[in-house]
């Protein structure tokens, strides 16, 4: 009998770790992995490509709004990485969406309902077939409130940042702790305070502070977790 295909939902704060724990799980299990944050980041993109941003970072979502029907975010395998790459109008934008500028701004993008609403029925369609396995803020309470495994990720604001400078410095932008840390922080509140979907923890989410954990032992303490779960429905399965 074919092991039967779930959805696996992992909301947490930023520098968690999600994105790295999605694509380890995804990898294991053939799974189709969707980086929702990179969505975002995406529209953001455009939206300072496009002038939509003021230099005191005041949105005009007006404009932004009148070009969201020809905006497409969409995934592409990456031959060499076997990640997906996010597409922004079929170019691949992976690299320029990771920038500190991008970071900064993606909360008040993220923040417009009209774009949150068209990628959370992207994502939605992208997750139909289940089989998949998405990181974001609002994917266990809000896209996917049905998902068979909610996971809830947090860490120490320190390790958080010192993982978030690593990756800046592999990029080759450098900032020192303090900046790191201090941008993280106010994403935070930003996340959790925003009107449209915001970051909440859901009630039936098993929480993973990772503070602690390398990556083997998350995809390990993971992994356990869904062959539990696939163990007791074929026990329901099987009294009925």
């Amino acid at each position: 009998m074919a092991v039967q295909k779930i959805t696996i939902a992992i909301d947490g704060y930023s520098s968690c770790g999600k994105s790295t724990l999605a694509k380890g799980l995804a990898h294991r299990l053939g799974y189709k992995y969707i980086d929702t944050g990179a969505m975002y980041r995406a529209v953001t993109l455009f939206a300072l490509r496009n002038n939509m941003i003021d230099d005191d970072m005041h949105v005009n979502e007006e404009s932004l709004l009148a070009a969201l029907p020809d905006l497409e975010v969409k995934f592409k395998l990456n031959p060499e990485t076997y990640n997906s790459d996010v597409c922004l109008n079929g170019e691949i934008v992976e690299r320029e969406i990771r920038t500190m500028k991008v970071s900064s701004l993606v909360s008040k993008i993220s923040a417009i309902k009209a774009v949150r609403e068209k990628m959370v029925s992207m994502q939605r369609i992208m997750g139909k077939k289940k089989g998949v396995v998405m990181d974001g803020r609002d994917i266990g309470t809000h896209v996917f409130p049905k998902a068979e495994i909610k996971l809830f990720m947090t860490a120490d604001p320190e390790v958080r940042a010192k993982r978030r400078m690593d990756e800046f410095s592999s990029k080759g932008q450098y900032f020192t702790l303090e900046e790191v840390e201090m941008s993280l922080l106010k994403r935070d509140v930003e996340d959790m305070s925003r009107k449209e979907s915001p970051l909440i923890q859901a009630e039936d989410a098993i929480v993973l502070d990772n503070s602690d954990l390398n990556k083997e032992e998350q995809l390990e303490f993971v992994l356990k977790i869904i062959s539990d779960l696939q163990y007791i429905s074929k026990e329901e399965q099987s009294h009925h």
